[in-house]
C-alpha cells in the first residue's frame, strides 16, 4: 500500500525522506570511521609497495621515452630551470617583470632537483632526465596513496581497477612526468582526494584543504575548483552532526597551512622579480579579466567537444565508463537500494562529481589545451573504476532468478577479460604509436655533443619547427638556440639577460627584457639572420604544400648530420595516427604510416 512521505507505512514504521536518508548515511559513516580503537589492517588486493613499483615502472618508462607534447612545457618551465642552473635560457613574456604570471617557486623546486642530479653527470640532458625521473617517483607516490585509500575505503577491486587504468592509459603516460603546473596539481589532487576520502582516525579536512591549496598556489590556481564537492561533504556532515566548532577549526587549519605556502611563494617571487607579486591572482586575472585583445583566446580556440575527443583518445573505454558513473550509481541505488562498495551511494556520488564539474567548466572555455585536463585524470580513473565495479557487481550475480545469473561464471570471466584487455591494448597501442611517431626532437641533438661539432659558442637555429625544440638541456655548453623567420607571426621567446658583474643574482629574472608583450604580437628582435646559424633543425615532409623552405633539400648550403623519422600526419590515415601500426609489408598501404624527417643540419660555410 502506498504511503505519503512522513506518514506510517504498512509495517508501522515512518518512511524517511531522501534528506533524512542522506543525513543518516553520512552520520553513520562518520561514526564508524571517526575514532577506531586500532588502525585497521590493509585491505588492498595488492600491497601498497607492489603498487608503488608498478606505478614507478610505468612512470619511469614515460620519463625515458615520452616526447614533449606541449611547447609551453619547454619555454615556460624547462628553459627558466636551465637559466637558474646553467646561466642561460629562453625567456617568455610571462616571466617578464612587467607581467609576472609565472611563479619562480615552482621553478626553484625543480632547479634544486636538477642541480643535485648534475652531481652525477656533466651532460646537460642527464639533468633533464633526472628531473623527469624524480617527477615519476613523486607521481608514483601520489598514485599509490590514492590507490591505497580507494582500496580500503571503497573496495579492493576498485583499487586494482584504478591502478590498472592509471598504468595503461596514454593520458597518464604523458601527464605523469610532464614538467607542467597542471601535472603538479594532478599530484596534489590525488593527495587531497585521498585525505577527504579517508575517514579513519577522523575527518582530515585540514589536510585535504592544504593539498588542494598547494596545488592551486604552487601549481595551477584553477585546480582549487576540484575541492568543492569534497569540502561540501565535510561541511554538510558537520552541520548534520552539530560539530560546527570542529569544522571551523579544521577549515582554519587547512587555510593557514595553505597561506604559509602562499607566503613562501610571495617571498621567492619577490627575490627574483625584485617586487612583491601574487602570481596566482595574476594568472586568474589574465585568464578571466584581461579583455578581448589579451587573455588565452588569442592563442587559439577549439570547439566544445575538444576534450571529449581528446579524452577518448587518451583513455578510450575508461572515459566512457567515467561518464557513466553518475547514471550507474543512481540506477544501482534505485534497483538494489544500496551501493556495491563499503560507502553509500551518496558518498560515492560525491567523489564522482569533481570530474564532471571539471569537464563541464573547461568545455565551456573557448581556449582549450590537453594539459588543462591533467588535474582531473586521476578522478577520471576513479570514476571509471566505480563504474566498472558497479557493472561487475551486477554482472557477477549468481541469482538464478536473473538472466545474468544463468550465464556460466567462466563465460562471464572470459567476456570481462576480453573487454578489459581490449581497453589496455588500445591504450598501449596509442602510447607506443606516439613514442615511435614523435620522439625525433629528443634524438636529433645528440651529435652536437660530439667534439667534432661542439666548438664553443655557436647558434643552433629553429625555423618552422621552433615549437618542437626540447629545451637547451639538449645543447652542449656554449651553444645557444636562436630563431629564424618562418610563417609563424606570433611572439617568440627571447633570451634571459646574462649580465653578471654589478647586477647581483639572476639579473635575467628582474631586468625587463625588450620586445615583450601580452598580446602575442611579433617582435622581429627575437630573430637572427640565417647566415649566423652554424646548425639548423628542420623538418621535411615529402609532398608538403607549405610555403616554408625545405632546408634538407638545399644540399649546396646545408649538410645533413642526423635525420630521424617523424610522422607525416597529413598523409597518414586517422587510425594509423591514433594507434601504433607496425611498418610491415603485410599491412595494407592504405593503413601504413607515412613518414617525414626531423633533421639536424650544419651550414657548410661554417663547418
Amino acid at each position: 500500500m502506498a504511503t505519503t512521505q512522513g506518514t506510517d507505512n504498512a509495517n508501522g514504521k515512518a518512511q524517511a525522506s531522501p534528506k533524512q536518508d542522506v543525513s543518516k548515511e553520512l552520520a553513520n559513516q562518520k561514526k564508524v570511521y571517526k575514532k577506531p580503537t586500532q588502525k585497521p589492517p590493509s585491505q588492498s588486493a595488492i600491497p601498497s609497495l607492489v603498487a608503488f613499483y608498478a606505478f614507478l615502472l610505468a612512470n619511469s618508462l614515460a620519463a625515458a621515452f615520452a616526447p614533449i607534447q606541449d611547447c609551453d612545457e619547454v619555454f615556460n618551465y624547462w628553459e627558466p630551470t636551465h637559466y637558474l642552473n646553467r646561466g642561460f635560457g629562453l625567456q617568455t613574456w610571462e616571466y617578464s617583470p612587467e607581467f609576472t604570471i609565472r611563479s619562480w617557486l615552482y621553478i626553484v623546486i625543480h632547479a634544486i632537483i636538477g642541480k643535485f642530479g648534475s652531481l652525477f653527470s656533466s651532460r646537460t640532458n642527464f639533468e633533464f632526465y633526472f628531473i623527469r625521473l624524480v617527477l615519476a617517483m613523486a607521481c608514483a607516490a601520489c598514485q599509490t596513496k590514492l590507490f591505497s585509500v580507494i582500496s580500503t575505503t571503497f573496495n579492493p577491486r576498485m583499487g586494482v581497477m584504478f591502478g590498472m587504468i592509471m598504468i595503461f592509459s596514454p593520458g597518464m603516460f604523458h601527464a605523469s612526468v610532464a614538467y607542467l603546473p597542471s601535472s603538479f596539481s594532478m599530484y596534489t589532487t590525488m593527495m587531497g582526494t585521498a585525505a577527504f576520502m579517508d575517514w579513519r582516525g577522523g575527518l582530515k579536512t585540514g589536510t585535504g584543504i592544504m593539498w588542494f591549496g598547494i596545488g592551486a598556489i604552487v601549481g595551477w590556481p584553477f585546480s582549487g575548483i576540484l575541492i568543492a564537492p569534497l569540502l561540501g561533504e565535510d561541511l554538510a556532515l558537520s552541520s548534520i552532526t552539530g560539530d560546527v566548532g570542529e569544522i571551523i577549526w579544521r577549515l582554519l587549519d587547512g587555510i593557514v597551512r595553505s597561506l604559509l605556502f602562499l607566503a613562501l611563494q610571495v617571498a621567492i617571487d619577490a627575490f627574483f622579480y625584485h617586487k612583491v607579486v601574487v602570481v596566482p591572482w595574476n594568472i586568474v586575472f589574465y585568464n578571466l579579466f584581461s579583455g578581448s585583445s589579451r587573455g588565452p583566446n588569442i592563442f587559439g580556440t577549439e570547439p566544445w567537444d575538444f576534450y571529449i575527443r581528446n579524452l577518448l583518445l587518451n583513455f578510450n573505454v575508461w572515459f566512457v565508463l567515467a561518464m557513466m558513473t553518475a547514471p550507474l550509481l543512481g540506477l544501482q541505488f534505485l534497483l538494489q537500494g544500496r551501493s556495491g562498495t563499503r560507502q553509500g551511494p551518496v558518498r560515492s556520488m560525491i567523489f564522482a562529481l569533481p570530474f564532471y564539474i571539471w569537464l563541464f567548466i573547461f568545455s565551456l572555455q573557448a581556449h582549450k589545451e590537453e594539459r588543462f585536463m591533467f588535474p582531473a585524470y586521476p578522478l577520471l580513473a576513479m570514476n571509471a573504476a566505480i563504474s566498472l565495479h558497479t557493472m561487475l557487481s551486477y554482472f557477477g550475480s549468481a541469482d538464478p532468478k536473473k538472466l545474468v545469473g544463468k550465464i556460466p561464471p567462466k563465460l562471464k570471466l572470459c567476456l570481462v577479460g576480453i573487454c578489459v584487455l581490449f581497453a589496455i591494448d588500445i591504450g598501449v597501442s596509442r602510447t607506443v604509436g606516439v613514442i615511435t611517431a614523435y620522439r625525433a626532437p629528443l634524438q636529433v641533438y645528440a651529435p652536437l655533443h660530439d667534439p667534432i661539432y661542439a666548438h664553443g659558442e655557436e647558434n643552433v637555429c629553429l625555423g618552422k619547427d621552433w615549437y618542437r625544440f626540447p629545451s637547451s638541456y639538449f645543447l652542449p655548453k656554449g651553444m645557444r638556440a636562436k630563431f629564424i623567420k618562418s610563417e609563424f607571426n606570433g611572439l617568440l621567446p627571447g633570451q634571459f639577460n646574462e649580465a653578471k658583474t654589478g647586477f647581483g643574482f639572476f639579473p635575467g629574472t628582474w631586468l625587463i627584457p625588450p620586445g615583450m608583450n601580452d598580446e602575442n604580437l611579433e617582435d622581429l628582435g627575437k630573430l637572427v639572420d640565417i647566415e649566423h646559424c652554424a646548425f639548423l633543425v628542420d623538418s621535411y615532409f615529402p609532398g608538403s604544400q607549405t610555403k616554408e623552405p625545405d632546408y634538407l633539400l638545399d644540399t649546396g648550403t646545408w649538410e645533413e648530420i642526423l635525420c630521424s623519422r617523424f610522422l607525416d600526419t597529413s598523409r597518414t590515415p586517422f587510425i594509423s595516427r591514433v594507434l601504433w601500426i607496425p611498418d610491415l609489408d603485410i599491412v595494407p598501404e592504405v593503413y601504413r604510416r607515412k613518414w617525414g624527417y626531423h633533421c639536424l643540419l650544419q651550414q657548410k660555410s661554417m663547418s
